[in-house]
């Protein structure tokens, strides 16, 4: 009995130091640099929106299983509540409708006005983490107060802050807020000697629910990284510029759920090979895209004799940047012959650009619930788009003069 009542009184320490019982930080690497942000001393009073987050977090997932939890749908409802309370908020994905949107307008009239005006944005990264943008401005001037609160399976907490001056603000054509700058982290400066880059973009200006359902449904699970599929011209009739290995890693993924087992060797300078049976890969292949076996074999390589085709994973030379643009649909058409059109920009905060570029995808769906990507067309704009993250795979010669130069042949 000593020892179960010793283990309650511990338990109920642990609460109150993580900040249950008030707002007290637990875990805040991120601090403030002296003298860097004039609203730094101000003391921002979030205990009441995180008493009712927790309210509405606790209604909201009441009747979900842990896997439920974690649904676009509980994100939305968590935002819904949000807004009616008053509070402007939106998902870290931007694939919901900000509420209270008004306010971050009166915010950017105010910026450009040069008036004083204060503004506190929250933003949902999943149900139980929560970041909180605290705005103020002054002379034309956005200083920026981020506080991050996580769930730790009993209630809400304060898990860190960053303070900083915002070095560039735009609301674009495109309906969102883009603010960069950077923050002081003692950590971080220890190993880079230097402060932390801090990008956010937010979707200000609601979306059609049919744009994002077809955005989830068809672009989101491809995206820009480490595939070409929407990076360049192509069609049914001409796939020479479309990449099949990396159209196959993105298909695996979306019918298993999980990457191809073909990994690349734990040795940088080994370069793996595989061979994949003739119908696992072209399976795979033709169930996204309307191309026959002849035209796959004739972009690849293909062994006759063993009825495989020759795969390199791609390694250490062909990695490309984590900071990459996401797709977003703004538009589309259901054309006579049961495609539909999508008008889709390239939303790449990194670049502090909501549309890098634009481009249409044909897409075909099939009466048993599945689909087809039937082509690919980069729009003309007046600024020349930039796919600086991404990396070709090596061709055969490339790979094979690489590898060999490494093992020293």
């Amino acid at each position: 009995m000593k020892k179960h009542a010793l283990c309650i009184m511990v338990l109920a320490g642990i609460l109150l130091m993580s900040g249950c019982g008030g707002q007290q930080d637990v875990h805040n690497e991120l601090v403030q640099k002296p003298d860097s942000v004039s609203a730094a001393d101000d003391d921002l009073n979030t205990d009441d929106i995180i008493k009712l987050y927790q309210e509405i977090y606790d209604e909201v997932t009441a009747s979900y299983t842990v896997d439920g939890i974690q649904s676009l749908e509980t994100i939305e409802n968590i935002i819904k509540r949000l807004g009616e309370h008053g509070y402007s908020a939106i998902d870290s994905g931007n694939q919901v409708d900000m509420v209270q949107k008004e306010q971050v307008l009166r915010f950017c009239e105010s910026i450009e006005q040069s008036k004083e005006a204060q503004l506190t944005i929250w933003v949902v990264d999943t149900p139980e983490k929560l970041y909180g943008y605290h705005l103020s401005t002054e002379e034309g001037k956005v200083d920026v107060v981020k506080e991050h609160y996580q769930y730790n399976n009993v209630c809400f907490v304060k898990a860190g802050s960053v303070r900083y001056t915002a070095d560039s603000w735009q609301y674009t054509n495109e309906g969102y807020l883009i603010f960069t700058g950077s923050s002081y982290s003692e950590q971080s400066y220890v190993l880079t000697m230097s402060d932390v880059p801090e990008v956010t973009a937010l979707r200000v200006e609601p979306l059609d629910i049919k744009c994002r359902e077809l955005n989830r449904l068809y672009m989101l699970p491809i995206g820009y990284g480490r595939n070409n599929m929407f990076l360049c011209d192509w069609s049914g009739d001409d796939y020479d510029e479309l990449d099949f290995y990396d159209a196959f890693d993105r298909f695996y993924s979306m019918i298993y759920g999980q990457p191809v087992p073909y990994l690349p060797d734990e040795n940088i300078n080994i370069g793996a090979v595989y061979q994949i049976p003739e119908e696992e890969f072209e399976n795979m292949l033709m169930k996204y895209l309307p191309a026959d076996k002849d035209r796959i074999r004739s972009h690849t390589k293909y062994v006759s004799e063993k009825k495989v085709y020759e795969y390199r994973p791609r390694g250490f030379y062909e990695a490309e940047y984590t900071n990459i643009p996401y797709p977003e649909v703004v538009d589309y058409v259901t054309n006579d012959d049961g495609t539909v059109t999508l008008t889709v920009n390239a939303v790449y905060p990194s670049e502090s650009t909501s549309k890098a570029y634009t481009h249409e995808v044909v897409v075909r769906p099939l009466e048993d619930g599945g689909f087809q990507y039937v082509s690919n067309k980069m729009l003309p704009s007046k600024d020349d788009y930039s796919t600086s993250w991404h990396t070709d795979r090596l061709t055969e010669e490339e790979w094979e003069k690489i590898y060999e130069e490494n093992s020293g042949g």
